[in-house]
Order: structure tokens, then sequence, then C-alpha cells
């Protein structure tokens, strides 16, 4: 329950949270404007995305792409410019947390807090590229202190307003926002204080609010034919082999790169102590916030069981688990608190060394650390091969088997001279650059192929009646191994007919995976 304390000490904590939420950030801005990575290819699509406001887009809802045309017109069409409202959105975060935990206990709780989130190495790692993740996250921190406000007998209309107006923008940041309404339908199953602060009219408020927001980005699937819900059907992977031991240990272990190496065990501990005290009421707020990170973990654990996860896909569920961990952490033996310390000290480390090594990536060299980090060097390099290469005949276009490569091109690429366009692997477009850029069936040619997939490069070749072969592009990256490109001359494109994207194809990219893709 909500504890009264002393409103001076809490506004001079407060002020020191604020502090160190600045002092952070001031840092990552620093480290953001002197690194030497270029965008990842989702970046770069989501770059694209920007270039055109829209309801939607292929595989995402509308914000990132807002955030980033905003951005980029007030502050120029810069990587740093693309990245920056990352950063700024998790000191957002931060802060709703601050004001979260200060409103739960004590003032030192907001601050703490606070630097639990900043020091999250998912955070650290988030707060340097732009990613749906790093918009969902804050705007649930803040949906979350309203709720929190209004659970606790607020008369405070403005929390119900903010309440329908934060969760609404989180629906366009990431359709992991429906998490968050599971959350709440539970909360108003089970929690007493919350179903009062919610079957009423402000209730009713917030949900209208969120519905107005929300709305036109359900009507733009419905226009186009809910891809999206075809695209996240596609990455559950529910067609291939089902029931993955090994996938279920890789997204738990997962989980201690994305919260914490210390807080993800106390997190579990803390969500099983909160349903086991079910009738002490000092555990009531616990078990409240258990609602908003358990769903979200079980879900994807068993998503990860079935078939595949990717670590990121629970990240919305550590930001109750931030004030869930720290409730659990201050309360009991004074031994606790030296592991929220012990975290945090961790967890900025490790956001120091992202920091060095996205300023000076060579420190990595050729290890199995810096795998990663071919995707993010060396682009304006292979722009500069396929511009040489273009020159060699009169090519009608550029033809890429691979999107990450064709968005890339598309970011860094401003040199080429000859349209660029993606070769479509099966019947329906499976990805924004096929929906927008495939190659036009019947194209006579010549084209230039790009083809980076190998394991795909027979069914890419069969698609043209005529192919020469004319060298292959190795560009170094710095990191675990040069980037391939093999370059062919292609006449006549007869796209073949295929199967719509069945379990041998999800399988076969899945097995391929980490080649580079």
């Amino acid at each position: 329950m909500l504890k009264r304390h002393n409103l001076t000490d809490s506004f001079t904590a407060l002020q020191w949270g604020v502090v160190a939420i600045f002092v952070i950030t001031t840092l990552r801005l620093i480290a953001l404007a002197n690194t030497q990575l270029q965008l990842y290819p989702d970046e770069s699509q989501y770059w694209v995305w920007s270039w055109a406001f829209d309801w939607g887009y292929f595989s995402k809802p509308p914000l990132i792409a807002w955030m980033i045309g905003l951005s980029t017109s007030t502050f120029g069409d810069t990587d740093f410019a693309i990245r920056l409202p990352s950063l700024i959105f998790h000191a957002i975060g931060a802060a709703f947390l601050l004001l979260a935990a200060s409103h739960l206990k004590n003032g030192r709780a907001g601050s703490l807090a606070a630097l639990i989130y900043l020091s999250m190495p998912g955070v650290g790692l988030s707060a340097g590229v732009i990613s749906t993740d790093a918009l969902l996250l804050p705007l649930w921190a803040g949906a979350l202190f309203m709720i929190l406000r209004l659970r606790d007998g607020s008369n405070d209309w403005a929390s119900a307003v903010a309440l329908g107006i934060l969760t609404g923008l989180a629906f366009l940041a990431k359709y992991a926002a429906i998490y968050f309404l599971v959350g709440t339908g539970l909360a108003l199953l089970i929690d007493p204080p919350t179903r009062r602060a919610l079957v009423s009219m402000k209730g009713l408020v917030a949900l209208v609010l969120m519905m107005v927001i929300w709305t036109p980005n359900l009507l733009w699937n419905s226009a186009h034919d809910f891809a999206t819900v075809q695209h996240t059907a596609a990455n559950a992977n529910w067609q291939g082999n089902l029931f993955n031991f090994e996938e279920l240990l890789d997204f738990l272990s997962g989980q201690l790169g994305v919260f914490g190496l210390l807080l993800f065990p106390v997190l579990v501990t803390a969500i099983v102590q909160a349903w086991r005290h079910w009738s002490d009421p000092e555990f009531e707020t616990d078990r409240f916030l258990t609602l908003y990170c358990a769903p979200v973990l079980i879900v994807v654990l068993v998503q990860a069981f079935i078939s595949r996860a990717h670590a990121n896909w629970a990240a919305s569920a550590y930001v109750a688990g931030t004030l869930l961990v720290l409730m659990f952490l201050l309360r009991g033996r004074p031994w606790r608190r030296h592991v929220i310390m012990a975290s945090v000290v961790i967890g900025f480390s490790a956001s120091i060394v992202m920091a060095v090594v996205s300023i000076n990536p060579g420190l990595v060299g050729g290890m199995n650390a810096a795998r990663g980090l071919r995707h993010l060097q060396s682009w304006p390099q292979t722009a500069e091969a396929l511009a040489e290469a273009e020159q060699d005949a009169a090519y009608s276009a550029l033809v890429f088997d691979d999107r990450n490569i064709f968005h890339q091109m598309q970011r860094y690429g401003q040199q080429l001279q000859t349209p660029l366009r993606m070769w479509q692997r099966y019947n329906a477009p499976h990805n924004h650059a096929e929906d927008v850029w495939a190659l036009e069936n019947g194209t006579v040619g010549p084209v230039l192929i790009i083809s980076e997939r190998e394991w795909e490069r027979d069914r890419l070749l069969a698609d043209f009646q005529q192919v020469t072969f004319i060298a292959e592009i190795v560009i170094e990256t710095g990191g675990h191994r040069p980037r391939r490109l093999s370059l062919y001359e292609g006449r006549d494109y007869q796209r073949v007919a295929r199967a719509p994207v069945d379990a041998d194809s999800q399988n076969e990219a899945r097995v391929n995976a980490g080649r580079g893709n």
C-alpha cells in the first residue's frame, strides 16, 4: 500500500533522480554523437518509412517513422538524428519510473528505479539505436504511473486523460502494447483498487482516448489486408519444428543480458513471492505489478519453446519489473540493497564498454563478440563498390536478394545511379522492400543482380532466362567475417510460381539467420 513520507525529503530525492537522468543521458548523447557505427539495416528501413507520413507500415505501427521524420527535419538527415529519439524516450521512461517508485515508497526509491532502468543492459543498447522498444517502454512506464495514481484513489482527471493518450501512443509504437491491456484486464478482475479506479467515468475517458488514437492504425491495417498480422505470424514461425528446449534456454539466458545478470533471477523470485503471499496486504502492490510483467514473460516463454523468440520480445515486462524488483529488494534484509547497487554498477559498466566499442569498433577486432558489428560497418564502402560495378553496363536495375543490403543502399548508396529493386522470393511480398520496390515480372534487362544469400541463390537465378556471372565483391567489415556479394548479369525476368511461405522455407531462413542475413 502507499506509504506516506516527508515531502521535503521526497522533493530532494526526486531532484537527485532528475540530475542522475540528465547526467546519464548527456553522457550517452556524447557517445551517440561520436559513434563510428552506421545504422543497422532495420534502422535504415525505419528511416525509409519516415520519407512519407502514414498510419502504418509493412511490419510496424507508425510512431517510429514519425519520430525519425521529426528528428531529421529538426536536426538534419544524419545517423545521429535518426537515433536521437531513442535516447530522449528512454530518459522520459526513467522519469516516469522515478515518479512511479516515489509514489509507491520513499523518494530514494524513485532515484533507484531510474538508475535500475537506465542501467539495464537492454536499455543501454537500445539508447544507441532507433527501435520500437525504445518508444514503447517509456510510454508503458507513463501509462503504468497513471494507473498507479488512479488506483490510489486520486480524484485526478488529468491522470485518466494521460492514461488514454499514453496507451494509445503505445499501440502506435509497438503492438506488444497489447500486453498492457492484458495486464489491465487481469487487474480489473482480481485487484479491487484498479477496479474501483477504472470501472468509472475516468476509465471510460481513458478507453475512448486510447481508441481514438489507435483506430486510424487499425483502419490502415484493415485497408492493407492486415499485412502486419501476417508478418507477426511469420515471425512466430509455428509452421516449423515445434517444441525447442534449446530455443527456450537461449531466450532465458538472453533475459540476463536484457534485464540484468542479477535482476532477472530476482524478478522471478519476486513474482513467485507476490503470489505465495496472496492474502498479505503488504504484497498487494507487488501482485498488481506482476500482472504487467508475468503475462509477457509467460507468453514469450511459451513462444520460445514452441518455436523461437528473440530476447527483446519480453522487453515490455521490465517496466513493471523494475518497480517489482525494487519493492522486493527494499524489503527485508540489508544485503538486498547491495544487489541493487551491484546490478547498477554492472549495467553501467556494460554501457561504458558498448560506448567505447561504438566509438572505436577496431578494439574488438575479429573476435566473436564483433560478429554483430559487421552489420553496422562498411556500408559506404559497399555502396562505392556497387557504384563501380554499375558502370560496366547500361543496367536497368540493381536487384538485391537481401532486404537488409537493399535498405542499406537506400541509406548509404546515394551515388548509385541505377534504380534499386528487390527480388521477390515468394508469391506474395514478404517484407516492405518486396512490397514497394519488387522487380517487375517480365523485366527484360539487363539487370545487375547482387546476391548475398548463397543458400537461396539457385532459386534466385532460376527466375532469369539468361544469367552471366560477373564477379564477387569482398568488403572487410572489421567484424567476424567480410561481406561477400556475388554479382550476375540477368536478362528476361520471369518469376517462377512458388507456394506461400511454408515450413521448409521458414526453417531454411531460421537455420541461415546466423550467417549474416
